[in-house]
């Protein structure tokens, strides 16, 4: 076991590379399976979440070559099985994606439910919905979900709530199936585009990603390919954040501006100057403390909820009330808990938060409740008086590459710290 402990106080300023785009990874790496051919894919993150994927792929048979840290070939010929047990799926939620990737692949899966972060519940009632449109019968069956076809065909979808894996899982079944399938209510995030995209590059033959009305037309082989995926937006974002609470100037290279609109908007209201380039921006605050301000979390091009907790993290300093909305997670404020014991002064009423801000966090021994609930304490322990120890810290590897270093490249003094397990510590007693 590990843990981070911070010693608050410091500005960042310098200059930090953006990781590849975890959410993009995870939705592109199983997609590797629709292929005839060997994928390379590039810029891929080195984090947890991302290991666990590649790991299933190779558990199911694929040839994994590492070319470098951001770079793998991946050869899905040998790939013989279409089932994934709860030991594979247990601890990240898109494992989900296998489902649809073996349906288009074999016409069948039998998936154990996902992990993952736990902020709500998160049902795959529109998976299923999407699936059984195209013509597979889904079962429930032992705990397992059970899918199979005698053959995909293409069919008009509506989804009743935007949902980003329902949408992805959807666009890996219906990518070979006959004839045309049409998503209507789709989710536009980047990642969403940028699996179109990886497809599109095999060969597949899908339009609208981006729009709320996604069009793919099957294909019956799919070819091997080079692909490079997009910055991730929530670590730029988290660093956004993280610039502006401690007052500093940061350089955020390797980014897509845009990707970033609904944060830049947000942060510039609260008093953050941006100047932006091509890939990179430059984020600073001159203020002594952010102005406070109402937020809502939204689907994209919404501001996302997974920038939710680092935001609301800033806005327990900022001069003044403010409001948050979670417009997507039934219970994503758990970390609030943790905020308080630093000092910070919030309210939660289910998806509604007041927050009104303190001159000053103060450090405590805290623990990371979901993977952004642990970059937002991060947040907090580097503007907090005094030094604070956070536990839980896998959750925060599932998601961030060389957390600790980049930090510290840009001034902080953070380090990670192995500790005794206490459950051994039990044992032996």
């Amino acid at each position: 076991m590990e843990k981070i402990i911070i010693n608050g106080g410091h500005r960042l300023c310098g200059e930090v590379t953006i990781s590849g785009a975890k959410n993009a990874a995870v939705a592109i790496i199983p997609a590797v399976m629709l292929s005839d051919g060997i994928c390379r894919i590039e810029n891929i993150p080195c984090i947890s979440d991302v290991s666990a994927i590649i790991r299933i792929l190779y558990d199911l048979g694929a040839n994994i070559k590492v070319i470098d840290k951001s770079t793998v070939e991946i050869d899905p010929a040998h790939i013989n099985s279409f089932v994934l047990s709860s030991s594979m799926t247990s601890g990240m939620r898109a494992s989900s994606y296998f489902i649809g990737a073996m349906l288009g692949r074999f016409k069948k899966a039998r998936v154990a439910p996902p992990g993952g972060c736990d902020f709500g519940v998160r049902p795959i009632d529109q998976h299923i919905k999407g699936f059984e449109a195209l013509g597979a019968k889904v079962i429930i069956d032992n705990g397992m979900v059970d899918a199979r076809a005698e053959t995909l065909t293409g069919s008009s979808i509506y989804l009743d709530k935007v949902s980003v894996g329902a949408t992805v899982n959807i666009m890996l079944a219906a990518v070979k199936a006959v004839g045309l399938t049409i998503i209507e209510n789709a989710a536009k995030e980047p990642h969403i585009v940028d699996l179109a995209n990886f497809l599109n590059s095999m060969g597949a033959n899908i339009m609208g990603a981006g729009t709320d009305v996604i069009k793919i037309r099957g294909v019956k082989t799919l070819h091997g390919t080079t692909y490079s995926i997009i910055p991730d937006q929530i670590e730029a974002g988290t660093y956004m954040v993280a610039a502006v609470a401690t007052r500093g100037s940061v350089l955020i290279k390797n980014i897509i501006p845009k990707h970033l609109e609904s944060i830049s908007a947000k942060l510039t209201e609260i008093g953050a100057e941006i100047e932006e380039y091509d890939d990179s921006i430059l984020i600073s605050l001159n203020l002594k403390h952010p102005r406070p301000c109402s937020l809502l979390t939204m689907p994209h091009p919404g501001f996302p909820t997974d920038m939710q907790p680092q935001i609301t993290t800033l806005l327990a300093i900022a001069d003044g009330v403010s409001t948050v909305t979670e417009g997507v997670w039934d219970n994503r404020f758990r970390y609030v808990d943790q905020l308080t014991l630093m000092g910070a002064k919030m309210k939660v009423d289910g998806r509604f938060a007041v927050i009104t801000g303190v001159d000053k966090l103060s450090s405590a021994p805290v623990h990371a409740t979901d993977l952004r609930a642990g970059a937002a304490l991060v947040i907090a322990a580097l503007v907090a008086n005094g030094t604070t120890e956070i536990d839980n810290i896998e959750y925060i590897d599932r998601g961030y590459e060389n957390i600790v270093e980049k930090l510290n490249a840009l001034g902080a003094d953070i380090k990670r710290v192995r500790t005794a397990d206490p459950n051994l510590r039990k044992t032996a007693l």
